[in-house]
């Protein structure tokens, strides 16, 4: 009884977090929030808002992200909830790996790359034990969970990854 309790609430998150109107409405008022409060936090998850410039349509596209300090850089996870389809920014990202990170009220430019191997490993184990719903999601989905680590263009670009970087009372996107 509690593992299907404890799946349902992953799915629940997962579903919620990766959900057209999530999608729609969480930048618009993270942005006019600052993300300050549960917009900034979820599940001890601090919550940023990237945007991408579309594959397909060449316009900028802005989705809520989890994200983790990982040495000077983000450690982002393309589940998508456990969905079997990759989020629609990993395939932009893909295509262009610039992106830009609101994290709070602080904006950086940053370049995109994917994990692999050993490094792939490691952040894989660091994200679960932060939420340990991507185990499920990965399980769910019957695929690879990309996770992308996304380090910052220019030297003098500062959003200190380790400051407040897992937040207190904040869920998967």
């Amino acid at each position: 009884m509690r593992e299907w309790l404890r799946r349902a609430r992953y799915w629940a998150v997962g579903v919620g977090g990766s959900s057209r109107l999530s999608l729609l409405l969480h930048p618009l008022l993270y942005r006019w929030s600052g993300g300050i409060g549960p917009l900034g936090h979820f599940l001890g998850n601090r919550i940023a808002i990237m945007t991408t410039i579309g594959a397909r349509s060449g316009r900028p596209r802005a989705a809520p992200i989890w994200i983790y300090p990982d040495g000077d850089g983000w450690v982002v996870v393309a589940s998508r909830g456990g969905d079997r389809r990759l989020p629609g920014w990993y395939h932009n990202l893909r295509a262009n790996p610039r992106a830009t990170l609101q994290i709070g009220r602080k904006h950086l430019e940053v370049e995109a790359r994917e994990a692999t191997g050993d490094e792939h490993e490691r952040l894989w184990e660091m994200v679960n034990n932060a939420y340990p719903g991507y185990a499920y999601y990965r399980e769910r989905s019957e695929r690879h969970i990309p996770v992308m680590v996304l380090t910052p263009e220019r030297a003098g670009s500062t959003a200190e990854p380790a400051a407040d970087a897992t937040g207190s009372d904040s869920g998967p996107i």
